[in-house]
């Protein structure tokens, strides 16, 4: 088939453009930048903003599916930042697909969509999107999930898959924040509670977009769904961060705040970069320090039944080959 994945230079939607690839798809990925990778991969290049509609509609002539992956992420920015990414550039994806035919839209959400600052233990779909948000990132994912699942119809399936805290070879978000900040002496953990969390290895977050696809189809089993998507192995939040300091030849975390004094001071970063307009993402935000400091880990069950969804690479092999890496990654 021929598959448009915005995002394509990205962290996940690369992983997709590759295993695309190697089955024999034709891809084009919709960036704002160009990326070496992707050429080699010989991936057909667009670049534009999400939010220029036109652009868009250019983008995804001729396609037959949409692996919609880009997004604005990050926990700080402007709430209009936020919305013209993650909001307006979804209204021009499904702009897209129906102005040129497309049957299938694949969308990559988050499961802080449902995050409302308690503990989630095996929390399913079932779970409400929450009246307050403490971020905008949140907020206008949950806005642009909506609007993929209600387009949803006999001209246009949807779906979308909640990949949970993505990590591996090639991350350009996760790891190398939590290697930068520990080698600089700023990690701290948030609490002593062992919460436990999941995550997913970015191949298998890569793999269960292509079962997705493979099952997308108005009245379908996954038409209209979203679905948690992990590795199945919840863990210790702090456990998990001292593995990835190990392969990163970093010792473990020793030095604890508590979660009270995390919530205040992201209270107070935030009001002082909002007023002194402070370069940069602060230190610590509401978000972060609630996150940080509960459990949250997914059933993963709809997945494994609707998209027959099984992970294939384990965190302990996973761990592996991000040591491998890392061992020749400038972080």
């Amino acid at each position: 088939m021929r598959a448009l994945v915005t995002g394509g230079g990205g962290f996940l939607g690369g992983a997709i453009a590759r295993l695309l690839v190697e089955r024999g798809d034709t891809v084009l990925s919709f960036s704002r930048g160009e990326y070496p990778e992707l050429a080699r991969l010989g991936v057909e290049q667009i670049q534009g903003d999400l939010a220029d509609r036109e652009a868009v509609l250019r983008a995804a002539t001729g396609c037959d599916i949409v692996f919609h992956v880009a997004a604005k992420a990050g926990i700080w920015g402007s709430h209009a930042e936020y919305h013209r990414a993650n909001v307006t550039g979804t209204e021009n994806v499904l702009a897209a697909c129906r102005h040129h035919g497309i049957g299938r839209l694949v969308y990559t959400g988050s499961p802080s969509v449902v995050f409302d600052g308690r503990d989630v233990e095996g929390g399913d779909e079932s779970l409400p999107y929450p009246t307050h948000f403490e971020a905008h990132y949140p907020k206008t994912k949950a806005l642009a999930e909506q609007l993929v699942l209600a387009a949803n119809s006999p001209s246009l399936a949807t779906v979308s898959l909640r990949p949970h805290l993505i990590w591996g070879p090639g991350d350009n978000h996760l790891v190398p924040r939590i290697v930068a900040k520990a080698r600089a002496g700023k990690l701290r953990r948030i609490g002593n509670s062992p919460c436990l969390v999941d995550t997913v290895y970015v191949d298998n977050a890569a793999h269960a977009h292509l079962l997705a696809a493979d099952r997308l189809v108005f009245g379908g089993a996954v038409s209209g769904k979203s679905y948690f998507i992990s590795n199945g192995e919840p863990i210790p939040l702090w456990e998990m961060v001292n593995r990835i300091l190990a392969a990163a030849g970093l010792p473990p975390l020793t030095r604890c705040v508590p979660p009270k004094v995390a919530y205040a001071a992201g209270v107070v970063c935030e009001g002082l970069w909002s007023l002194l307009h402070l370069a940069g993402e602060p230190p610590m935000t509401r978000f972060v320090a609630r996150e940080l400091a509960t459990a949250h880990w997914f059933n993963i069950s709809a997945a494994r039944r609707d998209l027959g969804y099984v992970p294939q690479i384990s965190i302990d092999e996973g761990l592996k080959r991000l040591k491998a890496w890392l061992a020749g990654a400038s972080l």
